[in-house]
């Protein structure tokens, strides 16, 4: 079949587990896969009708297949993973990494210890709660503590240059240790009831001030028990929004829905029987995959491709077909039993039926955007007269503080909207303070010199936030590196500089739109 033989090649395969690397005609790697049989999965490519196009297109761009036969599936799954990490195939399900986790992060050493969001490796003394799916995570949990417990959040430089209580002490979010307003006790008292509530032992905690409440009455001291009930108060209501009956540690809870080409898999995420915050994803599908098998390739790659928390419990939406050696290697990875269940009730089945209908909201959500970002694609390839729709953009626009400290900063969209991790900021420091022209000459020109040395690639559209002299800097940028083929066009803000009153001017032919 277009210089691949298929019958001969099955011909010779076996019937075991094992991993298959199909490769193009220049040898790059086009897919890697697993099987329980070999045979039989590698054969499902070669049938004469059923196929998607999109398989069909895949299968007409092979011209080897490289076997690897292995003991059990759980082998073939971490090959798999291994190999797809390595290599990156293009019609692999690919999921970017998320190296940057967020903890709350708690003190050890200080005589009155803080309360800080953190991120990224655990470097300093202290303890780690986490990790959290997003920033907002963190600081609605350290918001929530700062009001009910009132421990410490801010920096140490800023807490030893204190002589007098803060704002923070004034609305009542802080207890002033700064000032020694409260004694080392009391605070030690507060801090370790943070601990417990960050600990998940919300129900402990809440015995634990409701008997200081009593005695506080009993020994008439009514402002103190008046203080433990207000807790009590705000963690039963944080109880009712957040809680999740029936479960006393950590789960996540994974739902995915799958549609027009695109799927979505929203994340709940579950620390202490306490829903800290929620992530949908969007990995692109290149083949038409069913539900089960995407969701099982999301799995292995958000779990394992980085030092990644994996809770005891994993509630699925649907049951992948390799749940077993899932949870044998999660299980090793995480030194504990995990387990993937599908089948639940009561409280875990609401929040899955949650979950479930997020994602299919958030996936229809999707598709409209890209179908948006698509219309306006079109309307600009029509404005400026492009034969095709643009694959890229990139924008430069150049920012200073009075003169100063200029920076340049490039975002980039594609097809379906920005491409974050193309972003780029440029310090600017071989020009003359408010030299808004050399600015945009110096960082143009290290862009495009790291393209051509093979960093990136050449956009189809160059946006320039100017008028014609910033243009004017493109074109001669562009001229120098001997760079054709991109449009470059100007934004210039006008008289008003209102957002929608821009105006679009061609470089090409000088026409202003």
């Amino acid at each position: 079949m277009n210089g691949f033989d298929s019958k001969a090649f099955l011909a010779t395969l076996t019937s075991r587990p094992g991993v298959y690397q199909m490769y193009d005609a220049d040898g790059r790697i086009l897919y890697v896969g697993k099987a329980k049989n070999l045979k039989n999965r590698l054969s499902s490519y070669f049938r004469n009708t059923g196929l998607s196009n999109k398989t069909v297109a895949l299968v007409g761009k092979i011209r080897d297949i490289q076997v690897t036969v292995v003991a059990t599936e759980r082998d073939a799954l971490l090959l798999e993973h291994n190999l797809i990490k390595a290599h990156k195939p293009p019609y692999n399900i690919l999921l970017k990494d998320d190296k940057s986790y967020l903890y709350v992060y708690l003190s050890s050493e200080d005589k009155y210890p803080r309360l800080a969001l953190h991120r990224g490796a655990k470097r300093k003394k202290g303890r780690y709660f986490g990790p959290y799916p997003s920033a907002n995570a963190v600081r609605e949990s350290l918001h929530f503590l700062q009001k009910v417990f009132q421990v410490r959040q801010c920096e140490d430089s800023y807490f030893r240059n204190r002589s007098r209580p803060c704002l923070q002490h004034q609305i009542g979010r802080c207890t002033a240790p700064c000032v020694e307003l409260v004694s080392e006790a009391e605070y030690r008292e507060q801090v370790d009831n943070t601990v417990l509530f960050l600990s998940g032992k919300s129900q402990q905690l809440m015995r634990q001030l409701a008997d200081e409440m009593e005695a506080a009455a009993k020994a008439l001291q009514y402002e103190k028990a008046a203080k433990r009930r207000d807790q009590i108060a705000f963690l039963q209501e944080v109880q009712a929004v957040q809680g999740i009956e029936g479960s006393s540690g950590d789960l996540d809870i994974l739902a995915i829905a799958s549609g027009a080409g695109k799927a979505c898999i929203h994340v709940l995420f579950v620390r202490g029987a306490r829903v800290v915050g929620s992530r949908s994803y969007y990995p692109p599908l290149r083949l038409d995959e069913t539900t089960p098998v995407v969701l099982s390739a999301f799995l292995t790659q958000f779990y394992l491709n980085a030092e990644r928390q994996i809770p005891r419990e994993l509630l699925v939406s649907h049951i992948p077909e390799d749940r077993e050696a899932l949870e044998s290697i999660f299980s090793e990875r995480s030194n504990r039993k995990v387990a993937i269940r599908a089948r639940v009730r009561k409280e875990r089945a609401r929040w899955l039926a949650l979950a479930r209908q997020t994602a299919g909201s958030n996936l229809e959500a999707h598709l409209q955007g890209t179908k948006n970002q698509l219309a306006r694609l079109e309307q600009l390839a029509g404005v400026l007269g492009l034969d095709a729709l643009p694959e890229r953009i990139e924008c430069f626009d150049i920012s200073h503080s009075s003169g100063e400290a200029t920076v340049a900063s490039c975002v980039v969209f594609g097809k379906e909207g920005p491409k974050k991790s193309d972003y780029r900021r440029f310090n600017i420091e071989s020009v003359a303070a408010g030299d808004d022209y050399g600015a945009m000459y110096e960082a143009l020109t290290r862009r495009y010199r790291r393209v051509q040395s093979g960093e990136g690639v050449l956009p189809n559209v160059l946006l320039i936030d100017g008028g014609k002299g910033q243009v004017a800097q493109a074109m001669e940028v562009l001229s120098e590196l001997g760079i054709s083929g991109v449009e470059v066009v100007g934004v210039a803000k006008g008289s008003t500089r209102k957002a929608g009153f821009e105006t679009l001017i061609n470089a090409a032919n000088g026409q202003h739109y």
